[in-house]
């Protein structure tokens, strides 16, 4: 009984690892096991300490990514989402991401969107009403949805509309008289020296370090003092009055349960969809909207609900999920072990994600990714593939190495069935849990080695290349790609 208790713990943890982080290697597994459930979640949900980033290593062999300028951005967060000891916060920084997509191709740098990720790192599990007026007084954010523009005298709607439509509520819950008193709201938030840094953006050449430094500048006397109405509320509102009055509605609080459910629990239609169709589990969202206003609008206590919640440890909804290439590169990369600088791998998993669908720091519109079916196409799964069998290609990587010995440690004797191997493969790297058929096939392509053995160097070598085989294959299997 208590060995079934202990099994049925480590699959639900396994569970937890995946969605609230990027997957469990074997030994962090082991930790939280010994925590229990209720510990780790409320570990993953405060995090006590920044993470420790070797800025000095990483200026002397990756001065691209010290700097942020081209292509330097994404290797960077890749190198931190694999290094974390808090997976949860890289996440969230992932999902916000997502949701209030912002990207580097209309800004030039780098360097503007990673300072929008550090902004999601410090404050991503805050409040809402925070978290917004934070990215409305973004700089990347300001000119990336050209709120610099947005005049007294002047407007331009295009950051109203997308606080309401993309940002917060989501279509159909808001008019465009809306959409238009909301940009009055935020008229004369804007960007120090807006002109010259204007000039600097739209000149397409990479800077260098600190070049494009901007900052949040609020000019009262380019901001429309008269009397707005926003949902039904009136009054001389600033962008901070607009903020509380969108926070405060039903339809903002279930816009985010829904983004929440889709990103950790499973897989929603597009967002597109979401004004025409019911969610997965209306349930479930209006538990989650609860938390919301019984909270004061914390993100943080919306996850505590989700990830301690019955729909979240329900076995239907495990596997529900495709991972975005973000999570199965980043996941993939904590299983071969430590990044070790200077390393080429950040580069290639960087490349590799864009091929997949997900260029990091470069959403393909401001709707974001939509994520679910859409991540999986014939050229994205051959990516996938090829990324999996070679970043987990070395016996030696201080990762692989601990995989193979503990899928050693489970047989009974020096020795083992090509059967066991792909059942041990199985159980050390997730667990995974595979149908029927991927399973055959496996101990099928696995049977190729005969019984296994490493009791020297000849038979020990022969043992690592089976072993790393099916590692490779497992992680190209159709069952791994999902969370």
């Amino acid at each position: 009984m208590a060995s079934v208790q202990i099994t049925q713990d480590r699959t639900l943890i396994a569970h937890l690892l995946r969605r609230a982080g990027f997957g469990a290697t074997p030994q962090e597994l082991d930790a939280a096991i010994v925590k229990g459930y209720d510990a780790v979640v409320d570990e993953l949900l405060n995090p006590d300490h920044a993470d420790v980033v070797p800025e000095d290593l990483i200026r002397r062999f990756h001065k691209d990514q010290s700097d942020r300028r081209g292509l330097g951005g994404g290797p960077h967060w890749v190198y931190r989402m694999v290094m974390t000891d808090t997976p949860l916060r890289e996440k969230m920084c992932l999902f916000w991401h997502r949701v209030f997509a912002t990207a580097s191709t209309k800004l030039i740098q780098a360097r503007p969107v990673t300072n929008q990720i550090d902004m999601f790192r410090a404050h991503g599990m805050g409040t809402l009403d925070d978290l917004l007026i934070r990215l409305s007084r973004d700089p990347a954010m300001i000119m990336w949805l050209d709120n610099q523009d947005n005049h007294a005298d002047n407007i331009n709607e295009n950051y109203g509309r997308e606080i309401l439509e993309l940002f917060s509520m989501g279509a159909g819950n808001y008019s465009e008289d809306d959409i238009k008193e909301t940009a009055r709201a935020f008229t004369g938030w804007g960007i120090v020296n807006p002109e010259y840094n204007l000039i600097k953006m739209r000149n397409n050449v990479s800077r260098p370090y600190g070049y494009m430094s901007w900052q949040f500048a609020y000019d009262d006397n380019d901001h429309d003092h008269g009397e707005k109405t926003i949902l039904g509320e009136t009054g001389d509102w600033n962008g901070e009055d607009a903020v509380r009055i969108i926070c405060k509605h039903e339809a903002t609080a279930r816009y985010l349960a829904r983004h929440l459910y889709h990103y950790f629990v499973s897989d929603e239609l597009p967002v597109p969809q979401w004004p025409h169709t019911q969610p997965n589990d209306p349930e479930a969202i209006d538990t989650l909207t609860t938390a919301y206003f019984a909270s004061g609008h914390s993100v943080k206590a919306m996850l505590e609900t989700l990830f301690k919640s019955d729909f979240f440890q329900s076995g239907a909804v495990r596997y529900s999920r495709i991972k975005s290439p973000a999570e199965m590169v980043i996941g993939t990369m904590r299983l071969a072990g430590p990044i070790e600088l200077p390393s080429e791998d950040t580069y290639y998993a960087t490349a590799a994600c864009g091929n997949m669908g997900q260029r990091l720091l470069s959403p393909p519109s401001v709707e974001g990714w939509q994520g679910g079916t859409d991540w999986i196409s014939t050229g994205a799964y051959v990516e996938r593939v090829n990324f999996a069998s070679r970043i987990l290609n070395d016996p030696n990587k201080i990762g692989v190495r601990d995989l193979i010995e503990r899928v050693k440690a489970k047989a009974a004797s020096g020795s083992m069935t090509s059967d066991e191997l792909v059942e041990y493969c199985l159980d050390v790297l997730g667990p995974v849990e595979v149908e029927d058929g991927t399973s055959q096939g496996l101990k099928n392509y696995a049977s190729n080695y005969g019984s296994l053995t490493w009791s020297d160097d000849e038979s020990s070598d022969l043992f690592d290349k089976a072993a790393v085989a099916v590692i490779q294959l497992i992680v190209s299997s159709m069952e791994y790609q999902t969370a």
